[in-house]
């Protein structure tokens, strides 16, 4: 788990719940680029706020879920009111700290890799945000779907959210693509750490993929696509499900 100095994403949640301002993260990317997050309003922000495409995907949510990469528990709580058991889990303990204080009856401080420590199977397993990048590389992600299949119930689901990394014109973007693949990874597999005031993430791997490149991860992990819809560019949700009568 992150230590305090690393916590980066829960201490800018931390200090914005006890009112000492509302600042963003810094996201560096091991190229030197550096941009903002989107800050606490985005990650708190109620359903009505959301984006159609969150809307229309949070429906085909079902029965016990798993609420990965949960930040501040903006989708875990929502899903607790409409009578889902949900768990969440995110490698942040201030996040996971406040989720609590929120009313998210279950919360872990553990990370992706770790799910399969948790009690019992799920019937969905959730990744807004972008969070479906938490999965790295591909063959990490190929790793990590395999798990998630073992770790759901036979008609389960992941509702997951990306970005197509092609869709851009910026040019230290399009250059970072190059370097990538000139190092065998993948266009869209971005190093980086985040930052808020003296608290700096460690360097870790997060990876945004094309529906094409998707489809070459799932091969062989037991899922299938079942539709995709589309978010504001460049972000799309994906619904998997169990290929019936193939395990991994």
């Amino acid at each position: 788990m992150l230590r305090p100095n690393q916590d980066a994403f829960g201490r800018q949640l931390d200090d914005f719940f006890k009112g000492r301002g509302g600042g963003c993260e810094i996201v560096e990317r091991d190229d030197g680029f550096i941009t903002t997050g989107c800050g606490p309003p985005l990650y708190l922000a109620p359903y009505k706020k959301w984006s159609q495409s969150i809307k229309k995907a949070i429906r085909f949510v079902r029965g016990r879920v798993l609420d990965i990469g949960c930040g501040a528990g903006r989708v875990a709580l929502h899903l607790q009111e409409k009578g889902h058991d949900v768990t969440g889990i995110d490698n942040s303990p201030l996040s996971i700290k406040i989720c609590k204080k929120r009313g998210l009856k279950k919360a872990r401080a553990m990370s992706i890799t770790q799910m399969g420590d948790l009690p019992g199977k799920f019937d969905t397993i959730v990744m807004f945000g972008n969070n479906f990048g938490l999965v790295g590389s591909f063959q990490r992600a190929k790793r990590l779907l395999k798990l998630m299949y073992k770790k759901t119930s036979d008609n389960a689901r992941i509702i997951a959210e990306t970005a197509d990394p092609y869709r851009t014109d910026i040019p230290e973007h399009l250059a970072y693509h190059r370097r990538n693949r000139s190092r065998g990874r993948m266009s869209g597999q971005l190093r980086i750490r985040i930052r808020f005031n003296k608290a700096t993430t460690p360097w870790f791997d997060y990876l945004i993929v094309s529906r094409d490149e998707l489809e070459k991860i799932i091969e062989g992990t037991g899922w299938y696509v079942n539709r995709y819809i589309d978010g504001p560019s460049p972000s799309y949700i994906m619904i998997l499900e169990k290929t019936p009568g193939k395990k991994p």
